[in-house]
C-alpha cells in the first residue's frame, strides 16, 4: 500500500442511534459509503480483488450466506465445517503434489498462513533445539511482508538477504551465507508478490535440507495459478511437495481460485510439523480451547463460500479463466514492452509483474491513470528494487488491455518532463532522517512543506527518499490518523 488515492473525507463522530432505521434507510446508506470505492467489476484494476465472473459471485455469497453465522470454534458442533475444510485440505494437497503424509488447515488468508508457518518454526525449534534464545527467519528481500509482522508478533528476528538485482530471484548463496546457529527457517516465494518472480525452489530446499533447517515455500498467490499454467503448456519449473527440502506451503483461495476473502490454507509436510502449529489451553475456568488457527470464534461463511466456488468451476472453469489470464498478461506485457522508458523489473513467471518508467515519476504515473479510470499499486525502492508500479493482471482484464496500454502510453506522454513533486529540500531532509528522530509533529510540517497532506503521488515521492523504518512510522502516523479522525 502507498498513500495514492482520493482524499477521505471525515464524517462527524456517530454514536449509537437512539432508535434504530429501517432496513431501506440502511440499505441506502451503504449504497451511499460504497459510492467512492473503486470498482473492480469494470476490469480497470489491477490490486486487490479477482473477479471469477458473476456466476462464480453468486454461487460465493449463497454459500457465505448460508454459513455465516455458523462458528468455526468448537469443531465438535458444526461437522459440516469440518468436512468443508478436510475437503479443501486433499484439493490442495493434490494441487501441490502432496502425498498422504501432507496435512493442513484453513486460515483467514495469506497473513494468517504465514504467520502461523513462522510460529510452527519458532515452537519446533523450541522442541527441537532449545538451545536457541534468539530465533532468526531468513527472509529474501522480495518475501511478502507478512513474514516480517510474523517475526515482530513471534520475537522471532527476519534476516534479511539480497536478491539478484537484474532477476529479482533469490540467491542461494546469498541464503546460505545467512545462515547461522540461530536459523530456524528459510522462506522463498512461488511466485513473489511484487515482481511476479519465482524463486530457485529446487536449490533453496536443497540447502535447507543440508542444513536440517524448515523451508517454507510462500505460494499465496503462485500456488493455485501455477499448476493450470504447467497445464496450458507454460513453463513452470517444481516448486511445491515434489521437491525435497519444501516443508511448508500457504496458498490462498480467495486470490486466484476466486473465493470470498478471507480463504487460505496453510500444508505441512507432516503431522508432526503441525502439531507445533496448534494452540490449545487449559488454565482457565472456561471451555477446554483448541485452534488450528490464530482467530478462535470464526465465521463458516469464507470457509464454505471456498468449497462452493471451488466445486463450482472445477478444472475445467480454473483452465478456461487461467487461459484468458495468460493471454491478458501477454498482451498487457507486450504493451509495456512498447512504451518509450518503460522497463519490466525481471521475468515474470506468472500474471503479476512490476514495471518502472525512465521518462516519467511512476507515482505520478499512478494517479494520472487513477484520474482515468484505471487502479495500479505503487512500490517503493527497497534493495536494489527501484520505486515501480505493480500489476496483477486477471482474466476479466483482457477485454480492457490495449485501452490500459493506450491510457499508460498517454499519460508517460503527458508526464514526461514534469517538474519535481516534491522540493528537492524536503527530499534532503526525509532521506536524512532517521527513526529514532522521528515524531509526529515533524511528521506533519514535512507533509506541510511538501503540500502533500491530501496523500497521492508526492506522498509517495516522500515515503520513498525515507529509509525503511522511518516509512514504517509514517505509516503508523497515517493509520493513527486514518482510524481517529476526530482527533
Amino acid at each position: 500500500m502507498g498513500l495514492a488515492g482520493p482524499e477521505i473525507k471525515w464524517s462527524d463522530p456517530m454514536p449509537i442511534p437512539a432508535r434504530g432505521r429501517s432496513e431501506t434507510e440502511i440499505a441506502a446508506a451503504l449504497d451511499g459509503a460504497a459510492a467512492r470505492d473503486m470498482n473492480w467489476r469494470a476490469g480497470g484494476t489491477f490490486a486487490y480483488t479477482y473477479h471469477g465472473g458473476d456466476d462464480v459471485e453468486r454461487v460465493a455469497k449463497d454459500a457465505y450466506m448460508r454459513f455465516l453465522t455458523e462458528n468455526g470454534l468448537d469443531p465438535t458442533a458444526y461437522p459440516s465445517l469440518v468436512k468443508f475444510e478436510n475437503d479443501l485440505i486433499e484439493m490442495a494437497r493434490a494441487h501441490l503434489s502432496g502425498d498422504e503424509n501432507v496435512v493442513g488447515n484453513f486460515t483467514s488468508g495469506g497473513t494468517e498462513s504465514c504467520l502461523l508457518a513462522v510460529k510452527t518454526a519458532r515452537d519446533f525449534a523450541r522442541a527441537a533445539r532449545p538451545e536457541i534464545r534468539e530465533p532468526e527467519v531468513i527472509l529474501p528481500a522480495t518475501a511478502h511482508a507478512a513474514f516480517h509482522k510474523a517475526c515482530h508478533y513471534f520475537c522471532v528476528k527476519p534476516i534479511i538477504v539480497p536478491v539478484d538485482t537484474k532477476t529479482f530471484a533469490a540467491t542461494p548463496g546469498a541464503i546460505a551465507d545467512a545462515i547461522s546457529p540461530r536459523t530456524i527457517q528459510i522462506v522463498a516465494s512461488a511466485v513473489s508478490y511484487a515482481h511476479g518472480i519465482m524463486d530457485p525452489i529446487p536449490e533453496i530446499a536443497a540447502l535447507a535440507k543440508s542444513r536440517s533447517l524448515l523451508f517454507h515455500v510462500d505460494s499465496c498467490i503462485g500456488g493455485f495459478q501455477l499448476p493450470f499454467w504447467r497445464k496450458l503448456g507454460r513453463n513452470v519449473p517444481p516448486f511445491d511437495f515434489s521437491v525435497p527440502g519444501v516443508t511448508s506451503m500457504s496458498m490462498d483461495f480467495h486470490k486466484y481460485a476466486y473465493c470470498p476473502k478471507g480463504a487460505s490454507i496453510l500444508l505441512h509436510r507432516n503431522k508432526d510439523l503441525r502439531r507445533h502449529q496448534i494452540f490449545a489451553g487449559s488454565n482457565w475456568t472456561g471451555y477446554s480451547i483448541v485452534n488450528t488457527t490464530i482467530q478462535s470464534s470464526k465465521s463458516g461463511g469464507p470457509l464454505a463460500a471456498a468449497w462452493a466456488v471451488i466445486n463450482y468451476l472445477g478444472e475445467e472453469g480454473y483452465l478456461r479463466l487461467a487461459r484468458k489470464t495468460i493471454e491478458a498478461t501477454d498482451t498487457i506485457l507486450e504493451g509495456l514492452r512498447s512504451i518509450p522508458g518503460v522497463e519490466i523489473l525481471g521475468a515474470p513467471a506468472m500474471s503479476l509483474l512490476a514495471f518502472a518508467s525512465r521518462k516519467a515519476n511512476p507515482f505520478a504515473l499512478i494517479e494520472e491513470m487513477r484520474s482515468a479510470g484505471w487502479f495500479l499499486q505503487p512500490q517503493l525502492a527497497f534493495m536494489g528494487s527501484p520505486e515501480n508500479i505493480h500489476l496483477t493482471i486477471r482474466h476479466d482484464n483482457l477485454e480492457n488491455a490495449g485501452a490500459m496500454i493506450a491510457a499508460l502510453r498517454t499519460a508517460v506522454a503527458k508526464l514526461e518532463g514534469a517538474p519535481p513533486l516534491v522540493p528537492e529540500g524536503v527530499l534532503a531532509q526525509a532521506r536524512a532522517l532517521k527513526g529514532e528522530d522521528f515524531t509526529p509533529d515533524l511528521f506533519k510540517a514535512m507533509m506541510r512543506e511538501a503540500d502533500v497532506s491530501g496523500g497521492g503521488a508526492a506522498a509517495n515521492v516522500l515515503l520513498n527518499a525515507m529509509a525503511p523504518r522511518v516509512r514504517e512510522l509514517v505509516l503508523i502516523e497515517f493509520a493513527n490518523r486514518l482510524y481517529t479522525p476526530r482527533l
